[in-house]
């Protein structure tokens, strides 16, 4: 068996995919390979069309935005993902982001730096808390529910939710208050999170006059995926104070620069998409997606399929 995989993975999966496969880092003879474990790179239709033997096409983590998800159905080559092995490290990253921008924690240690405080514990450079505030989930997935739970148990939130794809039932025996537009969610939340995949339906999801809707006090986080907020309006909203700051984990343009101009505010913390970036979270995902391209390799039962 030939397996691609030119980034980065836990190294105990390396080794246990080695194990089983030889391991090429290019398609120059694609033509030959039986599977494909990626994390960001792109696979198009055409590739999967000369990939004449490709069975199989893993993901490490969870959105398959990249996947030509068409072509592979077509072409019967199944493709699987690992939506469970990240969400403890996204969901805590989240909490973190939360905390940091309400407590203006990166525009207090940029002006510490800059020796622009003359007291402690300065009158006019004052935060928020999150205990007893409202957040608002925009999708209710894996990730979305562990924010929950963290911030209702720790915090004592109350969380209502946005998922047009989440029951009433559902909802309820997670302990979430459903609602049915975006612009009701916004109106009412304190804190929002994005957890939705990027598809034709998310894209610019959150952009234009959807920003009127938020509180003024309102932190909006995203690390989920680029594109889903608009960046040119979410950094006119924050010009504007339409709300009070913005976390991103994830951009259009990977990792983020000092051209983006979101990058020139002291109420937007950016990050380079490194959410399931822990020691933890790569070892799962490793192990998962290997062991699950094996088994389909194998003809056996795997886990994960978003196309079988």
């Amino acid at each position: 068996m030939i397996v691609y995989l030119s980034e980065h993975i836990h190294p105990s999966a390396v080794e246990k995919l080695k194990s089983y496969a030889k391991v090429v880092d290019t398609f120059e003879e694609i033509e030959k390979i039986d599977a494909i474990i990626l994390r960001n790179i792109d696979v198009t239709k055409e590739m999967i069309q000369k990939a004449k033997k490709l069975k199989v096409i893993g993901k490490h983590g969870v959105g398959c935005n990249t996947i030509d998800l068409e072509a592979a159905k077509e072409n019967t080559v199944k493709v699987l993902n690992t939506p469970t092995a990240n969400a403890d490290s996204v969901a805590e990253m989240i909490t973190g982001l939360f905390i940091m921008m309400s407590r203006r924690v990166y525009e207090a240690n940029l002006k510490s730096r800059r020796g622009e405080f003359e007291s402690v514990a300065p009158s006019d450079f004052l935060g928020t808390e999150l205990s007893g505030k409202v957040l608002g989930l925009i999708g209710v997935g894996n990730i979305g529910q562990r924010v929950a739970s963290i911030l209702r148990n720790g915090f004592n939130v109350e969380v209502i939710c946005y998922d047009p794809f989440l029951s009433q039932e559902r909802a309820e025996e997670l302990e979430l208050k459903k609602v049915e537009t975006l612009k009701e969610l916004l109106r009412n939340s304190d804190l929002v999170n994005i957890s939705v995949p990027l598809t034709k339906d998310t894209k610019n999801l959150v952009s234009g006059n959807v920003f009127d809707y938020f509180k003024p006090n309102a932190i909006l986080v995203n690390a989920a995926r680029g594109g889903i907020v608009n960046e040119e309006d979410l950094y006119h909203a924050l010009v504007n104070k339409k709300l009070q700051g913005a976390a991103c984990d994830a951009f259009v343009e990977e990792p983020p620069t000092s051209e983006n101009k979101l990058l020139s505010l002291e109420n937007f913390s950016a990050t380079p998409h490194i959410g399931g970036n822990t020691e933890e979270a790569l070892f799962r995902a490793g192990m998962q997606v290997v062991d699950n391209v094996i088994n389909i390799l194998e003809g056996k039962p795997a886990k994960g399929l978003v196309i079988g």
